[in-house]
């Protein structure tokens, strides 16, 4: 007989699978870090986050801030409407046609949000029971939530196994009508890269179509930040589509989709997440422009940021943590054996001033606990050197905060 429950029942039972012991023991979560900072500062203790995709160190530029300041007394705050049904403000076609040259593609639409972009995308797209898309077994969730929300065959292959990717499509083929194939530009758990150019290979062998996120990427890899067709050589417009977000690089918030101009121009009229979603706001629009141009005009915060990154491995690699795949670029993890310890290193680094939170099982369901780092071109070299050096010092895991999780998980368990 079906046992019928009350939604927060549900939803405790579901939390405590998740893995709510370990807040039972440090929470370090949802961290309101302009408090932390200013705590901290009051303390004499300098602040630094490794936790916030700010890569190009442009979140507070005085630029930005002048350009957000000038559109609200322009245009005021709110898109007020989806853009289809509501009328567009003008800087809405001048952003995406600065976006789309910038990355090499023929045109660009802009969404409200980088996650949207990647549901709203695949699901749409792939909209029919004989079509199938093929994503890396790390995809970000919003890539797999996308795929699981088509009618189509999703298939998982090996994480960055072109090999693998060949074999399943050799195999499988010729038994579905259209297949997408997805891939990110670095991915934001282990800091690595896709093969592009193989992909391209394989794109080209099988007739598919080829999508590439570069959500991490933008900004961050390729001599002048142009993502992952300029680090790997090759020319950006034979992929079909590149999505990203607009809240790493760009220091604001949404997404874009770059495409060739037919495929935009069906999207802006079709796609759910754009004509059912409100249009950008334009303050927002304002702060993401200005990033865009200043990041074309001081070039060395690119070269800034892959110096600092590529100096975090190479200390902790000089101290023996694993950094596991990554190439050192904006994204670099350092690998734990346990969810305990990991939250344990977090909380003692947060106390010298570092804020770093976990990967781990309540924070996202995902294989290999780690402190992810996010680098930025303003990181110094001493807060790099500092936090590995905080790092070797953390003492082991206490016998206090094993046997409280450890109590808390039995009672999970219950």
């Amino acid at each position: 007989m079906t046992k019928h429950r009350t939604l927060s029942d549900y939803a405790s039972r579901r939390f405590r699978l998740a893995g709510n012991a370990l807040l039972e023991f440090n929470n370090p979560f949802f961290a309101q870090i302009d408090k932390l900072k200013a705590d901290f500062e009051a303390q004499g203790t300098h602040f630094v986050s490794f936790a916030n995709y700010d890569y190009l160190g442009l979140a507070n530029h005085p630029r930005i801030r002048e350009e957000a300041k000038r559109e609200v007394d322009g245009l005021g705050i709110g898109a007020l409407a989806s853009r289809l049904v509501g009328g567009e403000r003008t800087t809405h076609k001048q952003f995406e046609a600065e976006i789309a040259k910038f990355i090499g593609m023929e045109s660009a639409l802009a969404l409200v949000s980088g996650y949207l972009a990647n549901v709203t995308t695949i699901a749409y797209l792939m909209n029919g029971k004989r079509d199938a898309i093929f994503i890396d077994e790390l995809a970000h969730n919003s890539i797999v939530y996308g795929a699981e929300g088509a009618p189509a065959t999703v298939v998982k292959f090996r994480h960055n196994d072109m090999d693998h990717l060949d074999h399943l499509l050799a195999r499988h083929r010729e038994e579905y009508r259209n297949v997408l194939v997805v891939v990110e530009g670095v991915y934001s758990m282990d800091g690595d890269t896709a093969d592009l150019p193989r992909l391209l290979e394989i794109k080209d062998k099988y007739k598919i179509w080829l999508m590439v996120d570069e959500a991490h990427s933008l900004g961050v890899l390729g001599e002048t930040g142009r993502g992952l067709a300029e680090h790997q050589g090759v020319d950006p417009q034979r992929i079909d589509l590149i999505v990203g977000t607009l809240s790493k690089s760009l220091a604001s918030c949404g997404g874009y989709i770059c495409a060739r101009k037919e495929v935009i121009e069906w999207f802006r009229f079709t796609l759910p997440g754009f004509v059912y979603s409100v249009g950008f706001s334009p303050v927002v629009l304002a702060a993401a422009r200005t990033a865009l141009q200043l990041m074309q005009e001081e070039t060395w915060r690119i070269d800034k940021l892959a110096r600092n990154a590529e100096l975090f491995r190479h200390v902790a690699h000089e101290n023996g943590f694993s950094t596991g795949p990554a190439i050192g670029r904006g994204v670099v993890p350092i690998l734990f054996e346990s969810d305990l310890e990991t939250m344990w290193a977090a909380r003692h680094l947060l106390e010298k001033g570092y804020y770093v939170p976990p990967v781990v099982r309540i924070g996202v369901p995902k294989d290999g606990p780690r402190l992810r780092f996010f680098f930025s071109a303003n990181h110094t070299e001493a807060e790099i050197r500092g936090v590995i050096a905080a790092l070797r010092d953390i003492p082991p895991v206490s016998e206090e905060a094993q046997r409280i999780v450890a109590a808390a998980m039995s009672g999970a368990a219950a």
